[in-house]
This record gives C-alpha cells, sequence and structure tokens, in this order.
C-alpha cells in the first residue's frame, strides 16, 4: 500500500488519530515514543500526518510502546453497518405461543450476524381469548402501548396499560396480557438480550 492509497482508504487517517492519541494520552513527546518503540522520529512523524503507511511490523512495534491492542489502532475505521427499514405492513409473520388465540406477532427485523442482541416486535390482540399464554424468556423487554387496553401480568402483579403507557421488567418473570379490555390492542415489545444469543 502506498502513502496515497492510505490516504484515500481513510486507514492512514484512522492510524494518525488513534497513534497520535494514545501518545498524547501517555503525555509523550514524538521523540521519546520513537525512542520507546524503537522507530525512527521521522516515520513517526510521518505516521501521526498519515503520510506513511506503516507496516504490520511497526504497528506491532507501535501498540506494544503504548501498551494496547493492535486492533485499537483501528478504532473509527468505516466499516459495514446495517441499516434495517421495514415498512408498515411488511414485517415477518412469526407463529409463537398465543398465534393460535388470535394473537398476531409480527417481527420488525433482526440484525445480521450470528447473535441475537435484540427483538422488535409488534404484537396485535383482536379476539377475546378464555386462555392467555404466559411467557418467559432471557433479557429484559420495554412494551409501548400504541392502541387498545390490556391488562398486563407480571408475575403477581397486575397493570392496565392504555395507548402511551410503557412497561418494561425482566423476562424470566413470568408475564403476559391476562384481561384484554379495550380490543384491539397494538403494542410494541422490544427484548434486549443482556448478551448476545445464538
Amino acid at each position: 500500500m502506498t502513502s496515497a492509497d492510505a490516504l484515500d482508504s481513510g486507514v492512514g487517517w484512522v492510524i494518525a488519530q488513534r497513534v497520535r492519541e494514545y501518545r498524547n494520552q501517555l503525555g509523550l513527546t514524538v521523540e521519546q515514543l520513537a525512542e520507546r518503540s524503537g522507530i525512527s522520529k521521522g516515520m513517526l512523524s510521518k505516521i501521526e500526518n498519515a503520510q506513511a503507511s506503516p507496516s504490520l511490523g511497526t504497528l506491532v512495534k507501535l501498540a506494544a510502546a503504548i501498551s494496547v491492542p493492535l486492533t485499537s489502532l483501528f478504532r473509527g475505521l468505516d466499516e459495514e453497518h446495517d441499516a434495517l427499514v421495514i415498512r408498515a405492513g411488511q414485517g415477518i409473520e412469526i407463529v409463537r405461543k398465543g398465534t393460535r388465540v388470535g394473537h398476531h406477532y409480527q417481527l420488525l427485523g433482526e440484525m445480521r450476524g450470528p447473535n441475537k442482541v435484540m427483538e422488535p416486535m409488534l404484537v396485535e390482540l383482536n379476539e377475546h381469548s378464555e386462555v392467555f399464554p404466559l411467557f418467559q424468556h432471557p433479557g429484559i423487554e420495554f412494551i409501548y402501548v400504541l392502541h387498545g387496553v390490556v391488562e398486563y401480568g407480571y408475575g403477581a402483579d397486575r397493570y392496565v396499560l392504555s395507548p402511551g403507557d410503557a412497561i418494561q421488567f425482566a423476562g424470566e418473570v413470568v408475564h403476559g396480557p391476562t384481561s384484554l379490555i379495550e380490543l384491539p390492542i397494538r403494542f410494541l415489545s422490544v427484548i434486549a438480550y443482556g448478551s448476545p444469543r445464538r
């Protein structure tokens, strides 16, 4: 990679910013860091000004000299990031406990990757039912009522929720709608898992 390639890709600028940032945090001059790392003062100056593309060996020396992981020198580098847009009515219909009694679940998307960290869902309750399924799952759940009135059970407690009301709770405790007061009921449910789930 030439210096021009480093500048064009942004890698050189990111490395320059990180090296300067860490050097300043340690209160070192360019000369002092050059001595610590075994890299010439001129080369270090070029790296900090994104005028040179350091080799892997040079980056390893710099990381060791400032006591940071090698990967931290690339922090801030633009990477591919997903933005997931689900248009109204286009969420994936899923079958869950409760579907058989008139509960409809529409998954509002999942980010790519091996681990699930969040599960957003639009839930619709359209039919009165004598059997209300109760749920348990890992993570923290957040519910925001959009339409209708529902009595929601959490453990031994009951909460009447109307449009604009929100509730947040630990998913391991038994929970679910206990009485459908005003149909149709529609609410947004977001489950956030404390650590990534597979």
